[in-house]
């Protein structure tokens, strides 16, 4: 099973709308559709009623959003970004004070300088 697959289950079944739920998601109606279709081939069982009434959840449909739920913050929790390290090698400071001599320019505090 794929995780947009399951994110897609889950806003639908929050939204029970076809057409709200792809507006969320920024996909197209049929994408969402064929995704819904895919989910329900793979767990073997109609997870949400479809018909001219509003659309309605199954009781498979509500145990596989619990499980779709704990999968997602499984996979988030897995994939999130880890904190950045802290502490490390400490650096010398460089000084303060003139600039550094660069060939060809003139020092920074004459106003000419002799070949």
């Amino acid at each position: 099973m794929d995780i947009t697959m399951l994110r897609h289950y889950v806003a639908l079944a929050s939204e029970l709308d076809l057409g709200r739920a792809a507006s969320v998601l920024g996909v197209s109606h049929s994408t969402l559709s064929g995704s819904l279709n895919q989910l329900e081939a793979v767990a073997g069982a109609v997870l949400i009623r479809r018909g001219n009434g509003p659309m309605t959840l199954t009781d498979a449909g509500e145990l596989f959003l619990a499980t779709a739920n704990d999968e997602i913050a499984a996979y988030d929790a897995a994939n999130a970004p880890r904190p950045a390290k802290t502490g490390g090698k400490a650096k010398a400071s460089k000084g303060v004070g003139r600039a550094p001599k660069v060939k060809g320019e003139p020092l920074p505090y004459k106003k000419r300088q002799s070949r």
